[in-house]
């Protein structure tokens, strides 16, 4: 029998929130319901971009909704990963979840302990989305309430310089284990270990109050400063403030994500055209050469077959609509050139080109951050646009398909009983 993963997941889900409810504590100020809510949100997230089947989907999210139960049990601490396994596992066997499944969801709970050693995908995104914040904004709060949880749970007092230093060394060990949260959460990370290691240091971070006692050693400093800048570069003006820059990486990431979903949708789709032509081949090969003989002495089965055929070849053209290739003619203007309107990054643009040409196009390109931004827009409006024509002929072919089945049958049926 075939298992619902949307079912058990929902009951995995209802089964946490109610343990929280009875079980939770008041002192867990940073492992509480919320956090085990944030870390499904971010395997959630995580997963989108992998595109993980169902099943390793359902592993990955009932592992997060698990993986720090335990902190609500007295003593636990310590060992939570281990006992919160454990609590998964014999849940999972009450709703009748096969044994290899339940294996591979306690093991993504245990490798979330520190440090951190995930060896399959699912255990990746699990590690990293338990860590997710060591990359947001909202890092500094969760810092200071995983402390005060810690004070709590403990019965003993971390200074703030105390703690610092643990959570530097922290940043500074860790890594994320795929590259999607690599390059989202990377460069978050940093900034966050830098204004560590500036009140580390004793340096006061940008926008801070700086105190009357130092006020003038720090103007005296910016006087020296502007001098010696002045000596240094005599005839250059200082330059103007830069306008806020853009999130780049947040943007090329979001440009990667969108063309590997697009190429993936594409490959899905000649996937099940490809499943479509030769299933409807199978079935007019056959029928040519079994049914179409007979046809004299049984001519009862005439309207069926031309059903079939008709609607199999019917579907099988739409098929081969959706998979045949449309090439424009590979030239591009200097008029498109200039007016940034052509998308040199698909091939059926430039393929009938000399190399000089198109070396002179993609210099253009690659020298005008508009002209790029505009070429990867164009691109993949361009992609999203072939798959929308794709699906919906292969929807056509399915639906043709479909009910040329009923029909036939129907059809065959009547003609043999009458």
């Amino acid at each position: 029998m075939e298992m619902n993963y949307g079912l058990i997941e929902e009951q995995v889900k209802q089964y946490v929130l109610s343990y929280f409810a009875v079980n939770g504590k008041k002192r867990l100020f940073y492992h509480d319901l919320k956090h085990t809510e944030t870390v499904v949100a971010s395997v959630k997230q995580i997963s989108a971009h992998y595109q993980l089947n169902e099943q390793d989907h359902f592993i990955a999210v009932a592992a997060a909704w698990f993986h720090d139960m335990a902190y609500c049990m007295a003593g636990e601490a310590n060992m939570h990963e281990l006992k919160s396994a454990a609590l998964a596992g014999e849940f999972l066997k009450e709703k009748g979840v096969d044994d290899s499944i339940v294996t591979a969801i306690k093991n993504c709970v245990l490798a979330t302990k520190m440090p951190q050693h995930p060896t399959t995908l699912v255990e990746q995104i699990l590690c990293d989305a338990d860590l997710f914040n060591l990359g947001t904004d909202d890092f500094s709060t969760r810092n200071k309430l995983m402390r005060k949880e810690y004070e709590a749970t403990s019965n003993t007092h971390v200074s703030k310089e105390e703690w610092r230093k643990g959570t530097i060394k922290l940043l500074q060990s860790h890594h994320y284990h795929t590259d999607y949260c690599q390059d989202l959460l990377n460069k978050k990370k940093q900034e966050n270990l830098e204004k560590l290691l500036q009140k580390e240091n004793g340096l006061a971070p940008k926008n801070e109050v700086v105190k009357p006692g130092k006020e003038k050693i720090k103007e005296e400093k910016s006087i020296k400063e502007e001098k010696l800048i002045k000596e240094e570069k005599p005839n250059k003006e200082v330059p103007a403030l830069k306008k806020e820059e853009r999130p780049v990486r947040g943007i090329e990431t979001m440009f990667r994500i969108a063309v590997t979903n697009h190429q993936r949708l594409s490959d899905m789709a000649d996937s099940k055209a490809n499943i479509m032509i030769s299933v409807n081949s199978i079935i007019i090969s056959v029928v040519i050469a079994l049914v179409v003989r007979k046809l004299e002495t049984t001519p009862a089965l005439i309207i069926p077959t031309l059903i079939l055929l008709g609607g199999c070849v019917t579907a099988a053209i739409f098929s081969v609509l959706a998979t045949r290739p449309k090439i424009p003619d590979g030239y591009f203007t200097p008029e498109q050139l200039s007016g940034k309107t052509v998308n040199l990054l698909f091939f059926g643009n430039f393929y009938n080109m000399d190399y000089d040409h198109y070396y002179e196009g993609m210099k253009r390109v690659m020298e005008d951050s508009e002209f790029l931004y505009a070429s990867l827009i164009r691109d993949i409006y361009s992609q999203g646009k072939v798959l929308g024509n794709k699906y919906k002929l292969l929807r056509i072919s399915y639906t043709v398909f479909m009910f040329t089945l009923i029909l036939s049958i129907l059809a065959f049926g009547i003609a043999t009983l009458f």
